[in-house]
């Protein structure tokens, strides 16, 4: 018993006074006085069921709208609603005059500026991922961050080409334009005339090339449309569903196909173009066939560009608190690069590979292919899906940093009418990078007039400075493309802790990193998100279930599993199952169960029944007796077997309708003794089931159907079932659902196990004899009526624990 209880109960019984009166409150003040420790603390309240709780508390009813007066609520328009309206849709109007021009503007100004230049490398770069001409990664750079200066919500992220999305665009535009398609005669120079030779077949390069922009163009186009789809949807949460685990798989095997895919620049080595099922291992196998074509002043130029980009990007990480701006490397390999290859001429002196067209000014509009959309539909809500994860990802982590809040719906509506007017101006889809972006805030960037500034930047070199950029080698455009790819190779490192921390996560972050790359982008993010999903399924399909226990004089109840000192509460069962119940996983809730109380409620139910019909038969015989003391036989011989424990092989599920037992037959028999009969009856060794429902979310029909059947089971066989630590809206899940009647009612449903365990115990206490304290301590419950206790009291006071005393309230 505890100390303080003992030193007041015996208080009650001095000598020097006969009779004591106390009231409830006077009690507790006692213990809170003598209570001294910080960390202790005293609850003092009755036992709640949830009927009773809600009768005292006043349960509020919810007010339950129609449709009808939803929509009517949602339509009205007020000035305040409009203005708010159009100020989500265009964010400008909202952060724009609030704009600190002497604070922000100088940074910005930096910040654009160097990062237009990065960007300018990087979409003639990310073209080559795209499959098609250069010009159109700088057109992809420019016209995407007009309209996001506009509509986004992000004030720090860099739009314009993503590797990846780049990567999913090409592989479509390989397939539906291959260079098969526009193989035509080659032409040789005769002595007097130019003769078409039908044996020797060249790719039209032209109609090639603009097959391939319309095709980029559509795909871009309907990009657009879906994420805005999506945002006026309201649906930005899906993405939720691409976790971390599987963005860095997806983005590490999209790290490799880039990869490979530049390989071939930076040999400049024919090959097939292959996409689908195994396309790395196809492409990998044609440069190794054709390695001995390798043209030696492309991969010198591309190995040194990789090896230059590298290093000068470690020492802009490693020394990015002294160097106020990080070094333009990529913009200075460039340059020097251009000027090599111009002066040495490498084109024709080397037989190097080089941009050679890059024209000035921009394309006119056009409209894109409608019969294109049959082909790309799936391809492109993939792309649409991956750009918008990466883009809004990046953006919350510099939010976060800075402060403000991204709007994720929002955000699909920008980069969706961004894709839309880019790809109307012969751009391909924009997303943003991470380089990129943290060369912008790193620089100084506050705002997306830094974007802008990185527009005009871009602007300049496509109306002026275009053609410097024509002699520039395209292996030193893939030697930049690979060097960038070094974050997402860097990912891989994070797969041992992943496997520590949480083994399901990084089966997902391998299952979907193999699928990418062996199934190609598109069909293995598909196949990762299955996988997981699955996951997801077989968690909630198997949870954990455990039988808790109690840590002694305390109101906490834990798995028996994990401490030593827990006690299991004698004839009381306490399961928890840490999953919410449904169609998929009820059975495995009910097997469960079974495992843990023991039996089989239905198997026990059918074994009693055919005892009581073999009891009955030997009762209309003579051979048994019923009298006070049980059944006694009517002459000396053996009938019974001794209870066997329980038999793990379980009988049929108890259907609706079940038989019950004879009507006839009224004797009451002792379960727990040897039976008359020869029938082994499975044994009850509890009187009641608690059943922890604290961490199931919710209910289907199924799972409540079988859940009822499951407790008129064992309430059949004797067992009480109650249900503590319900949700308000799980019960009202249950009321909608018809789980209550007139045999399984509210009753049996407790705030929480404590208050059931004490419900329980004081029931069984009261069933057993009348306690002759009862009525004494019941007065506690009103602490208006004093608590009267005389000297003959002290002896039977002492003879009550702790958690008997609970029950009355005299301590929790």
């Amino acid at each position: 018993m505890h100390p303080i209880l003992v030193e007041l109960l015996s208080n009650l019984t001095e000598e020097r006074q006969a009779k004591q009166i106390f009231t409830g409150k006077q009690i507790r003040q006692y213990m809170m006085d003598e209570c001294s420790n910080e960390s202790d603390y005293l609850v003092s309240r009755r036992i709640y069921s949830n009927q009773v709780f809600d009768r005292v508390h006043e349960r509020q009813a919810r007010e339950i709208q129609s449709l009808r007066e939803r929509l009517s609520r949602a339509c009205v328009c007020t000035d305040k609603w409009a203005v708010q309206k159009i100020k989500g849709l265009l964010p400008i109007l909202d952060w724009l005059p609030k704009y600190p021009v002497k604070q922000w503007l100088p940074g910005d100004v930096v910040s654009g500026v160097t990062t237009g230049l990065v960007c300018c490398l990087q979409g003639v770069a990310y073209a080559l991922l795209a499959s098609v001409a250069p010009v159109y990664g700088l057109y992809s750079a420019f016209f995407p961050i007009l309209t996001y200066f506009v509509l986004g919500t992000s004030r720090h992220i860099s739009v314009g080409p993503f590797p990846v999305t780049c990567l999913m665009v090409g592989s479509v535009v390989l397939t539906l334009a291959p260079d098969e398609h526009f193989l035509r005669p080659g032409n040789f120079t005769g002595v007097n005339e130019t003769v078409a030779d039908k044996g020797l077949m060249e790719v039209d390069v032209e109609a090639r090339e603009a097959q391939r922009i319309l095709v980029a163009c559509t795909m871009t186009v309907l990009v657009g449309l879906f994420q805005v789809a999506m945002g006026l949807m309201q649906v930005g949460f899906l993405v939720r569903y691409l976790s971390d685990p599987l963005v860095g798989g997806f983005t590490t095997a999209a790290a490799f196909h880039v990869f490979i895919s530049q390989i071939k620049t930076i040999v400049s080595v024919p090959i097939h173009n292959h996409n689908g099922f195994f396309s790395l291992a196809y492409t990998l196998i044609d440069v190794a066939r054709n390695i001995n074509q390798t043209n030696i002043a492309d991969l010198i130029a591309g190995l040194l560009t990789i090896f230059i980009v590298m290093a000068v990007k470690e020492i802009n990480t490693k020394f990015q608190h002294k160097i106020p701006v990080p070094i333009p490397i990529e913009v200075i390999v460039t340059v020097i690069a251009s000027a090599v290859s111009h002066g040495m001429d490498l084109n024709s002196q080397y037989g190097a590979s080089i941009v050679h067209s890059l024209p000035r000014g921009f394309k006119p509009p056009q409209i894109p292919n409608i019969a294109l959309i049959g082909n790309i539909l799936g391809s492109s809500f993939s792309t649409a899906v991956v750009g918008y994860a990466v883009a809004v990802s990046v953006a919350k982590v510099y939010a976060a940093k800075h402060d403000y809040t991204v709007d994720g719906n929002q955000e699909l509506i920008a980069f969706g009418i961004s894709n839309i007017f880019g790809g109307c101006f012969s751009s391909f889809v924009a997303s943003t990078a991470l380089s990129r972006t943290a060369v912008q805030e790193s620089t100084g960037g506050k705002s997306q007039v830094a974007g802008i500034i990185s527009a005009l930047m871009v602007m300049i070199v496509i109306l002026a400075l275009g053609p410097f950029l024509q002699p520039l080698q395209k292996s030193v455009l893939a030697g930049i493309v690979i060097a960038n790819l070094k974050g997402m190779f860097m990912q891989m490192c994070e797969v041992p802790v992943l496997w520590r921390q949480n083994r399901t996560d990084c089966l997902i972050w391998i299952a979907t990193c193999l699928a990418c790359i062996v199934l190609g982008l598109d069909v293995g993010l598909l196949a990762g998100l299955v996988f997981e999903m699955g996951t997801v399924v077989v968690r909630t399909q198997f949870p954990h279930c455990a039988t808790l226990g109690n840590v002694p004089n305390t109101d906490i109840y834990k798995n028996m599993k994990d401490y030593k000192s827990i006690d299991e509460i004698p004839g009381i069962k306490i399961f928890k199952c840490n999953s919410p119940i449904y169609f998929a996983n009820i059975d495995y809730f009910k097997e469960k169960l079974r495992e843990e109380v023991g039996f089989d409620a239905v198997r026990v139910f059918k074994k009693r029944n055919k005892a009581l019909k073999k009891i009955y038969k030997l009762i209309k015989k003579g051979k048994l007796q019923a009298t006070e003391d049980g059944l006694v036989p009517t002459k000396v011989e053996s009938f019974g077997v001794e209870n066997q424990a329980f038999e793990k092989d379980q009988g049929p599920e108890l259907e609706e309708g079940a038989p019950q037992p004879d009507s006839e037959v009224k004797v009451e028999v002792d379960w727990t003794s040897e039976l008359p009969v020869s029938v082994a009856v499975p044994r009850v060794h509890i009187h009641s089931l608690v059943v922890d429902f604290s961490a199931v979310s919710f209910l289907d029909v199924v799972a409540a159907k079988s859940l009822k059947l499951v407790v008129k089971e064992f309430i059949r066989i004797g067992v009480s079932v109650y249900i503590a630590g319900c949700d308000g809206e799980l019960v009202r899940r249950m009321e909608a659902l018809s789980f209550f009647d007139e045999e399984v009612t509210r009753d049996i449903l407790f705030l929480s196990v404590h208050d059931a365990i004490l419900f329980i115990q004081l029931e069984t206490s009261t069933a057993n004899d009348e306690d002759p304290l009862a009525e004494k301590i019941s007065q506690l419950q009103d602490d208006k009526e004093p608590l009267s206790f005389d000297d003959d009291d002290k002896d039977l006071i002492e003879t009550y624990d702790i958690q008997h005393l609970a029950i009355y309230g005299l301590s929790n």
